[in-house]
């Protein structure tokens, strides 16, 4: 089920990633420590892309390190930040300090 891009967005940056503006929205995340990690994802701009489709949602997942469900529970709040660098810790795209 397609969610709300700003929702999306938001809830990224909830989680620890910062917005940098290029043709896209990129999103890195940032460990709890301040650390950049290798872990990004994107949206695009403009009005034709208002919601962000389950194909689309399915491949951010990708590029932060998580299935569709783990994916989905970060954006709906049930993962905490906590537990999603943990699970970055574990796949070894952060670094624990």
């Amino acid at each position: 089920m397609p969610i709300k891009r700003r929702e999306v967005e938001a809830a990224l940056e909830r989680k620890g990633f910062k917005r940098v503006e290029t043709d896209h929205s990129t999103f890195i995340y940032y460990s709890q420590a301040n650390q950049k990690s290798r872990v990004r994802t994107k949206t695009s701009h403009g009005t034709g892309h208002r919601d962000i489709s389950d194909n689309l949602l399915s491949s951010m997942a990708k590029q932060c390190k998580l299935n569709n469900k783990q994916f989905h529970d970060l954006i709906e709040c049930p993962l905490s930040r906590e537990k999603f660098e943990y699970i970055l810790v574990k796949q070894g795209f952060v670094d624990q300090n």
